[in-house]
């Protein structure tokens, strides 16, 4: 059964639609005002959200505008509720990432069929996210829409790196996107005295190398296998035609931007304000968070990259944390003890 969560101010508009949507063999969760379906978005992420636009403490642009910044819901499809027909609230819900508009008062069959397109859409998106290979097929075929583009998944390159071979430099210019099928790669800079920061690191099931795809512009990073990687090569063309061929997907693309600029600036926010102890912890969790189940394996050159700071600072505050019964060091792999008191430590 799917789960809709509906927020909306209104008593009597809210109580009509979960009506509604209840005998339409729907899971119903309401919320009375946007601070409060926030929360309840981010606790049970449901399937579809329904939002009004206008509502007391925090209003339908907020609740989008912070919902699509978390990795939990930035998926969800949104869909406003609204009395109002500007072409202003419309066109920045969209830019914001909304899925689509109901205008008040509405019919039941026009909300149900908004409802029921969008979930259907959601469903053959969630594909991308199957973290194998053969869910980057299904993807694939399934959002590409147009025959002459059964080749971009028929003839995909795989090819194989070894720890620390380049996938590609700064200052090339960008012929593919990349896919990792297993393994890790880091995208890092390089500066002046050849000292590296890392600045992103992609698992199995990321795709990397997009953002200068679509400038078409050189890369202005690197990218390099931390271990044994293999990446399937989607070449330029192909994913220009994938983009124009699919709305969702192209929304979908601009939402992983929207991230990943997002991730970037509480980066260079981190590196600015934060202690190197705090910088530590915080890389460590976000290591955690990537890889999921198991260890955390990475060597201490690369932790301190993605610190920016030196190696022997970062391996005395490992030291710290040990001490402190916030990590395990077992074979030179990293285990999380306690989460929460390495997530909440004093700087």
């Amino acid at each position: 059964m799917k789960k809709i969560l509906v927020i909306e101010d209104n008593e009597e508009v809210r109580e009509n639609l979960e009506e509604i949507l209840e005998l339409s063999g729907y899971q119903v969760i309401t919320a009375e005002d946007g601070k409060v379906g926030v929360e309840k978005a981010l606790t049970s992420p449901p399937d579809l959200i329904l939002c009004d636009v206008m509502m007391p403490h925090l209003d339908g642009f907020g609740v989008l505008n912070i919902l699509s910044k978390k990795s939990v819901t930035s998926n969800v499809p949104f869909v406003f509720l609204t009395a109002k027909t500007e072409k202003t609230d419309f066109r920045r819900g969209m830019n914001l990432g909304a899925d689509d508009y109901v205008t008040k008062p509405f019919y039941k069959d026009e909300l149900l069929d908004v409802i029921e397109t969008r979930l259907k859409k959601s469903e053959r998106l969630k594909k991308q996210f199957d973290k194998t290979e053969q869910g980057l097929s299904a993807f694939i075929n399934e959002a590409k829409g147009y025959e002459e583009l059964r080749k971009l998944s028929d003839e995909r390159k795989i090819k194989h790196f070894k720890r620390r071979d380049l996938v590609f430099e700064e200052g090339d210019y960008p012929r593919y996107l990349y896919f990792v099928k297993s393994g890790k790669a880091k995208v890092f800079k390089t500066n002046e005295d050849g000292k590296e920061y890392i600045i992103e690191i992609c698992k199995e099931g990321d795709f990397f190398g997009y953002l200068d795809l679509l400038k078409e512009e050189k890369y202005t990073e690197s990218a390099a296998a931390m271990e044994e990687t293999e990446i399937s090569l989607i070449p330029k063309e192909d994913f220009s035609k994938l983009l124009n061929a699919n709305r969702d997907v192209a929304s979908q693309m601009i939402k992983m931007l929207a991230n990943n600029v997002t991730a970037k600036e509480e980066q260079l926010l981190n590196l600015a304000y934060n202690s190197v102890r705090r910088r530590v912890a915080d890389a460590i969790l976000l290591l955690h968070e990537k890889q999921g189940e198991g260890n955390i394996t990475i060597l201490r050159d690369d932790l301190a990259r993605i610190v920016g700071t030196a190696k022997e600072s970062v391996i005395r505050m490992l030291t710290e944390f040990k001490e402190d019964g916030y990590i395990e060091v077992i074979d030179g792999a990293i285990k999380i003890v306690d989460p929460e008191g390495l997530r909440n430590m004093h700087a």
